[in-house]
């Protein structure tokens, strides 16, 4: 019947607006007819097990849940769900009487503005992900907290599917390289969860399982109207969405390192960090992205023909190969350090320790985001030492630094501490936390012209979105004050043009060479 009716439903006088054309869309679970303005999704009857769409009022369910889910996230995008009535051959788009069918209406935009697509054509860039950052920091903090009695969200719930995930992908596999390869990982995301499970009981009691997305990823995003929308949220499995806000992040983050955006990657995750501050959830990030990885895996697998030919076997084998190596990346140990910068307002820092960020996948902890989160975010009236600049304020905030950076590194990752260190006994500070945690301390030394740096203070001003209140007055006060790096400090220091990208490159490929496992 299904089919015959979306046959029967392109037909142009069945719509109360204008239609452009027809286009239909079918994956394994729907049907989206394309009609220019408007799409009508149409749910197929089907039932994989982790969903059941069998039943008419199932389906009728869940068209009502896509929309209220989904708008959480939008706003007019998702419109309205519209019965279908009459019969197969003669159907009426929300006509009164018994209904046989219902549909999504959702407005249409181009599929040329998925960021899937622009990511495959070169034209995904940092401000695209930024603003992915942003929208789901936002929608985690405002997403409902899944209840304590709920069963998701303890540490079996978590592990059930990442079980479920080796018993199902062992079958398909024959390959003595592939199997041993699978034990390995399931071997590790065993330990993993055994090391991890006080902090999932931990997340689990402080309210981190949360009604997420469940599926974001590029393909589930798009630009309309010159902004990211991120859409089509998980609606038929609860499971599949509430989870820790970490299951829903480490899923983009997965998706952008397969898709060869290593550096995009690391920035949305330090972006996402610095807007919600869950450093502490930190430590289950690569957890999250292999499970990822392996689902995709799993999924690959699955796609396969049960009469598959050689040549279809092997391309299967090869995308799932693919993704069971991004899972294995995983699991290898990475090289920690913790670097500080260290120079005046508006020298470059921040561009200093994003090419870190982007480059060697540190988490960038900023002193300007920290101190107004810990003390609010009124200007210091451009002040020299004033306000939440005074002495008593920095020392608040340099400690508060110190501590994430502490966290960080625990977690395993390194960390890039962004704020001026003009003074030894903070410099000191930080090089203690890199003592207590076993790891390299490296201090980049930023330098720039004068005239560069009013230049770059001018143009904070005309964009008007940076957190310091940095002044000229200010930078010249923090030139006067300095406190110069010791013989002992230059020895683990290096010095940065931050005007000169070379000298960027060169910092880069000079930690690489110190810390070989980055």
């Amino acid at each position: 019947m299904s089919q015959n009716l979306i046959t029967a439903l392109k037909n142009p006088d069945l719509y109360p607006h204008e239609v452009d054309g027809f286009q239909v869309i079918e994956t394994h679970i729907s049907w989206v007819i394309l009609t220019g303005s408007y799409a009508y999704k149409m749910k197929k009857p089907v039932n994989f097990g982790f969903l059941d769409f069998t039943d008419l009022t199932a389906r009728e369910h869940f068209c009502k849940e896509e929309l209220r889910l989904n708008q959480r996230l939008t706003e007019g995008l998702y419109l309205e769900v519209l019965p279908i009535t009459g019969t197969t051959e003669a159907p009426v788009l929300g006509g009164e009487g018994a209904a046989i069918e219902y549909v999504l209406k959702m407005r249409q935009f181009p599929q040329s503005q998925l960021l899937s697509t622009l990511q495959a054509n070169g034209e995904l860039n940092a401000a695209h992900i930024d603003e992915m950052a942003q929208q789901i920091a936002r929608f985690h903090a405002h997403a409902p907290h899944v209840p304590l009695e709920h069963y998701q969200g303890t540490p079996e719930a978590v592990m059930d599917p990442v079980l479920q995930n080796f018993e199902q992908i062992r079958p398909f596999l024959s390959d003595k390289a592939d199997l041993q390869q699978l034990d390995a990982l399931q071997a590790w995301a065993q330990t993993s969860f055994e090391r991890l499970k006080p902090l999932l009981k931990k997340r689990k009691a402080e309210g981190f399982i949360r009604e997420c997305h469940g599926d974001i990823h590029l393909g589930n995003a798009t630009l309309i109207d010159g902004k990211v929308v991120i859409f089509d949220c998980i609606e038929f499995n609860e499971p599949f969405r509430f989870t820790d806000v970490y299951a829903d992040t480490a899923f983009l983050a997965m998706d952008l390192e397969d898709r060869g955006l290593k550096s995009l990657a690391r920035r949305f995750v330090s972006q996402y960090l610095e807007l919600t501050e869950d450093y502490e959830g930190l430590e289950l990030l690569n957890f999250y992205k292999a499970y990822r990885a392996l689902v995709r895996a799993k999924v690959s697998l699955f796609s396969m023909p049960a009469e598959a030919s050689p040549v279809q076997r092997a391309a299967t084998l090869r995308q799932y190969r693919n993704y069971a190596n991004l899972a294995e990346s995983y699991s290898t140990i990475p090289s920690r350090f913790l670097a500080i910068t260290h120079g005046v307002s508006a020298v470059g820092k921040s561009s200093v320790s994003m090419r870190l960020v982007e480059s060697l996948g540190a988490i960038r902890i900023r002193s300007d985001v920290v101190r107004k989160k810990l003390f609010g975010n009124q200007e210091s009236e451009n002040a020299v030492g004033a306000g939440i600049y005074n002495a008593e304020a920095s020392a608040v905030t340099y400690t508060k630094l110190h501590e994430l950076a502490g966290i960080v590194l625990r977690a395993g990752f390194p960390v890039v501490l962004d704020a001026t260190y003009l003074k030894r006994a903070q410099r000191d500070a930080a090089a203690k936390v890199a003592e207590a945690t076993g790891v390299p301390c490296l201090i980049l030394d930023c330098t720039a012209p004068d005239a560069v740096i009013e230049g770059w203070l001018a143009h904070r001003r005309a964009i008007g979105n940076d957190p310091s209140d940095a002044t000229l007055e200010v930078v010249k006060a923090q030139q006067a004050s300095r406190e110069p790096l010791g013989a002992d400090e230059i020895l683990h220091s290096k010095r940065v043009e931050t005007h000169n990208s070379k000298s960027l490159d060169n910092l880069i490929a000079d930690i690489r060479q110190r810390l070989p496992g980055l």
